[in-house]
């Protein structure tokens, strides 16, 4: 799952951080809420953890303008303000959820979890002919068989399932699985391709990734298209 936070103090962006990275999610930081809404439409989030009190926006302004565009990201909207006025007025402007400082990061993952029970496992979960993903869980298996990734190439195969027999350039998928990470002037992209090919290897699936000349890859149920493995 990739999670961006948008906190203003480092210890507890950094708390927040680590506990997330320990259940291997992807985690993206900002430290203002320009920065922190420029990042979060930019990127591809499956979550938002939004501090209220951002120095250059606030986390109400950061909503209304994010929602404006984006509907399906969840966001936890974090803050010592615990009024009910507060919370009421960060619901309707677009948060999930909202839980108060000081808070235990178990809680934390509690209502992670409620959120994404609330939007139903079709949202986290991803099937395509033999394969079977869970994004929350961070697993993928093979006809019952786990596959050990790591998270970037979790987070690369996801992409590829998402997209089952569509041709993906190599710029589409290094803003969703890198994003603003990511150095143009690398191949990691065909790095990690290569990668991922042979942790499927023993399945017998790594022609599931083709290389489609000059522009991208595409992952295919059936070798149908003339393409280089390579």
């Amino acid at each position: 799952m990739r999670v961006l936070v948008v906190e203003d103090d480092p210890k507890i962006a950094g708390f927040i951080c680590k506990g997330l990275e320990a259940e291997q999610h992807h985690v993206e930081t900002c430290n203002d809420g320009i920065h922190g809404l420029e990042t979060a439409t930019r990127g591809q989030f499956d979550l938002i953890i939004l501090d209220i009190m951002l120095p250059g926006m606030n986390g109400f302004d950061f909503l209304k303008k994010f929602r404006e565009t984006e509907k399906k990201t969840l966001v936890i909207a974090v803050t010592a303000r615990g009024e009910v006025e507060d919370r009421v007025r960060g619901l309707d402007v677009g948060a999930d959820d909202y839980i108060v400082k000081p808070f235990s990061f178990v809680e934390l993952l509690a209502r992670i979890r409620a959120l994404f029970r609330r939007i139903g496992d079709a949202e986290m979960k991803v099937e395509s002919g033999p394969f079977s993903l869970d994004r929350l869980k961070q697993t993928v298996s093979y006809e019952d068989k786990t596959i050990e990734l790591t998270k970037r190439e979790f987070q690369l195969l996801a992409y590829f399932l998402q997209h089952n027999n569509e041709v993906l350039t190599r710029a589409m998928i290094a803003d969703r699985v890198w994003g603003y990470q990511f150095d143009t002037g690398t191949n990691v992209v065909d790095v990690y391709v290569n990668y991922l090919r042979k942790k499927l290897k023993p399945f017998n699936e790594e022609q599931f990734i083709q290389t489609v000349r000059g522009i991208g890859y595409i992952f295919k149920d059936q070798v149908e298209l003339s393409c280089d493995k390579s």
